[in-house]
């Protein structure tokens, strides 16, 4: 199972809507096949395996990281092709939170005399893909929260000036972030005063499991407007991949001038000074959006986190110091109270060049902790 996982994390920059997934056919302890899931719309890891197994697959044993699919797609589905291989035995590392398939393509394994056995290394294959599952269970998506700061929880110096806190490698490393994403979200006050590109510049080389720059698609750049202020002109507008202004207002004029250079215009309720984030997060949802980056200043950032929205923090913290007139890293509402703090849980904790990465989970507001 360990070596179907590493197969699924080659598709992690391509498969989305679909989850990553791998697969290896095991017979009288030989590797007979392999395979992962590349992007949508191509064979699943299954019949990838199946495919390369050919013959030897009778009497083989599949290793799976996510339970096979019985339904008919825009591919087969993967529980007749093993049937029809003559595969006596399949591990699942976890069972499919698709509605369409939940438990439905083991039973459908047993009812054809192959025996399933479930739960091996689930925990690792469910981080594999966290968007899918929060999408399929939640009906939002999984979402990162990407902040760069200094050792004394600064994003910009007083004058707004922030290129560059981190050094380069913590910023290719946002960009494989980018690159797993299928949305990046930023606020009106960062289109306004960076006019960021807002897509992904690594090359194919860059990153692992990307066999062609046709598998790499841009994240969808979703701006949060409420006024309708962004550009016509704005440089994410004039870049290769889709853009979608949200906004609460109903400036036709504006939208018109928007929608004429591809962008894409919804309206959604304010909430407070900005954009109602959990409808915003069911939208995307709908839209297939399984994994979502917000890049963003504090605004949005702390927003986002007091919403409850946020599943993970990414913040890169660089071995500087800039000083008590420097802008901070979150605006939250007033926390006046030690019982009013918001915990985390730290995930993960890794150099990446000269920065320090910290991965953590917002749990909840402690109650007089």
């Amino acid at each position: 199972m360990a070596r179907a996982i590493r197969l699924a994390e080659q598709g992690i920059y391509t498969t989305h809507p679909n989850p990553r997934v791998g697969c290896v056919l095991v017979r009288e302890g030989e590797i007979v096949g392999e395979g992962f899931h590349r992007r949508a719309g191509e064979p699943h890891a299954e019949r990838n395996a199946l495919a390369e197994a050919g013959e030897r697959a009778r009497g083989a044993t599949a290793y799976v990281t996510l339970e096979p699919c019985c339904h008919h797609g825009r591919t087969p589905p993967c529980s007749d092709g093993l049937i029809e291989a003559g595969v006596t035995r399949v591990v699942v590392a976890m069972t499919d939170p698709n509605p369409r398939v939940a438990g439905q393509g083991i039973a459908q394994l047993e009812a054809a005399g192959i025996r399933v056995d479930q739960g091996v290394m689930t925990d690792q294959a469910m981080a594999l893909t966290p968007g899918f599952i929060a999408r399929m269970s939640r009906g939002r998506p999984f979402v990162r929260c990407k902040l760069a700061m200094s050792l004394d929880g600064r994003t910009a110096m007083a004058s707004g000036e922030s290129k560059w806190i981190t050094g380069a490698e913590a910023r290719k490393d946002v960009q494989r972030l980018r690159a797993r994403s299928d949305a990046i979200v930023t606020g009106i006050g960062t289109v306004l005063a960076d006019d960021p590109s807002m897509n992904v510049r690594l090359g194919v080389a860059e990153l692992p499991g990307v066999e062609s720059a046709a598998y790499l698609l841009q994240p969808l750049r979703v701006v949060l407007d409420p006024d309708l202020q962004t550009s016509p002109s704005a440089r994410l507008l004039s870049l290769p991949g889709e853009t979608l202004i949200v906004t609460a207002s109903e400036n036709e004029k504006r939208r018109q001038a928007l929608l004429a250079v591809g962008a894409e215009v919804i309206l959604l309720p304010r909430h407070g000074i900005g954009i109602d984030l959990d409808l915003l997060m069911e939208r995307l949802a709908q839209s297939g959006i399984n994994e979502v980056l917000i890049e963003s200043g504090p605004t949005l950032a702390g927003a986002a986190v007091a919403a409850d929205v946020v599943d993970e923090l990414v913040i890169y913290a660089a071995p500087i110091l800039m000083g008590s007139d420097a802008r901070g890293l979150l605006n939250l509402p007033a926390l006046t109270e030690m019982k009013d703090r918001i915990a985390l849980e730290i995930l993960d904790l890794r150099m990446v060049g000269a920065d320090l990465r910290i991965r953590a989970r917002p749990t909840r507001i402690i109650q007089g902790g």
